[in-house]
């Protein structure tokens, strides 16, 4: 069967533990293997692995005669976008994203700035599992060599973003990759930039590098005391992105999600936004009224990306502070999301708060379900006719991940998660008395279910 590495956003796990230099040599050979020794750019975030990891996957690039190019630390948007606009065959971030520090992590890209969907990665994984590298002789050795080109995505955000206020915002990057780049950005765009935590340290000792609510407390301080605008945070890589009001209030992700979709869809006249299961039905809200659809997809911003190219949609994103803007390239960008929601704020003259508040905030539960790795599929696919049968005037069904019922008042969603012996539910319903009495009758299904494949 050889080893599964690879999950919906690339290879992550505990640093020598999971991910070993000597597992990323290999990954870096069955890279250079994939590409057929092209050229490929490697950037790392501030993790205090990175760099050991992003020298023994140069070295296995090298070993199959790749040209490649070193961009040091760079977000994983700036590494995706650069890939595209430079010509590269491929990308390699090594990061993990929002993960703690003793995480680390790779993510691929192809020569579109597009990150590796499923069938590439299994494609590697074979080449690793079958130790099918193509090896260069040792005059065809690749070359490796440093660039800095961070310049030429700071242009691209000029170009796509203008600013009629002079807005002050808070930037808190969290010290992970967007500690140079982010702070540039929003002074380029000629805004009063404050920055916090924007010195790299892999460590992470001045938050969580995932923004949230808990993580995100001593920014919406700052945004008070100062305040300032708007407060802007990113997660160690730079591919999400989280606001803090005029207020100093955290702003929901799903709320601010809908808020900005209903924005894009309105401009561009209807068309379709893209989002995942898991999103608020606050969504749909907010964008059909004004003609637009919302595609769902399964969880995963590689996902949502495949659907923006398939169906030409304009706009996409997941609750976690993920968006893409295909009109610039198809990798979620938490730097250039924040710069287009100041567009958005501008051209519609409203402040953030006031920006969400037309956006109805509804009650969302989540819960887990002990069940063994080698039947919760089936127990899902078992759940999804208990759930018809249970709730016969449903609205819609979508087995795109897991299954998911639209009903009257709410939604639920039963999926396997892809990491743990879990079935995950979540419901949302329009208000807490109405999830509460979807997640009793859905938790028996589930429950139910899981005995009947358990005894």
């Amino acid at each position: 069967m050889g080893l599964r590495l690879f999950g919906s956003s690339g290879l992550r796990g505990l640093v020598n533990v999971d991910l070993s230099p000597v597992l990323a040599v290999r990954v870096g050979m069955a890279v250079g293997t994939f590409t057929r020794a092209g050229m490929v750019f490697v950037a790392r975030d501030t993790r205090a692995s990175g760099l050991m990891l992003e020298n023994s996957l140069v070295s296995g690039l090298l070993a199959c005669g790749a040209k490649v190019y070193c961009l040091s630390v760079l977000p994983t948007p700036v590494l995706a976008y650069l890939v595209k606009r430079l010509g590269a065959d491929a990308g390699v971030m090594v990061t993990a994203s929002h993960n703690p520090p003793q995480y680390n992590g790779v993510k691929f890209f192809n020569g579109d700035g597009m990150a590796y969907v499923e069938e590439n990665q299994r494609e590697i994984e074979r080449v690793i599992n079958h130790e099918s590298f193509s090896l260069a002789e040792w005059r065809g050795l690749g070359e490796a060599s440093f660039m800095d080109k961070s310049h030429l995505y700071i242009e691209m955000v000029n170009e796509s973003v203008r600013l009629n206020r002079k807005w002050h915002v808070v930037v808190d990057p969290g010290c992970g990759a967007t500690y140079q780049v982010a702070p540039a950005v929003f002074k380029s765009l000629k805004c009063k930039v404050t920055a916090i935590n924007a010195q790299p340290d892999g460590f992470f000792p001045a938050r969580s590098p995932e923004p949230n609510v808990e993580s995100l407390r001593s920014l919406a301080k700052v945004v008070r005391e100062l305040g300032v605008d708007v407060g802007i945070a990113f997660d160690g890589d730079g591919d999400r992105t989280a606001f803090i009001d005029e207020n100093g209030a955290f702003v929901d992700f799903d709320r601010i999600l809908a808020a900005y979709a209903s924005h894009v869809v309105k401009k561009r006249r209807g068309k379709t936004v893209v989002t995942n299961v898991e999103a608020s039905m606050c969504i749909e809200r907010m964008v059909e009224p004004l003609g637009g659809k919302v595609l769902r997809t399964k969880v995963g911003d590689v996902y949502v990306a495949e659907a923006l190219k398939k169906f030409n949609a304009v706009f996409g994103g997941e609750p976690c502070g993920a968006w893409i803007h295909p009109q610039c390239h198809y990798c979620p960008d938490g730097v250039l999301s924040s710069a287009l929601l100041l567009k958005a704020l501008d051209e519609e003259d409203k402040s953030l708060s006031e920006f969400v508040a037309d956006v109805p905030a509804y009650s969302v539960l989540r819960k887990n379900v002990s069940c063994k790795n080698e039947v919760k599929y089936a127990v899902v696919e078992k759940t999804k006719e208990l759930l018809k049968s249970s709730f016969p005037d449903y609205r819609k069904l979508s087995a795109v991940d897991g299954v998911r019922l639209a009903l009257e008042e709410g939604w639920v969603l039963v999926r396997a998660s892809g990491t743990e012996p879990l079935i995950r539910l979540t419901v949302e319903g329009e208000s807490l008395k109405v999830a509460e009495k979807i997640m009793e009758k859905v938790l028996t299904l589930v429950k139910e279910a899981v005995e009947g494949f358990e005894k």
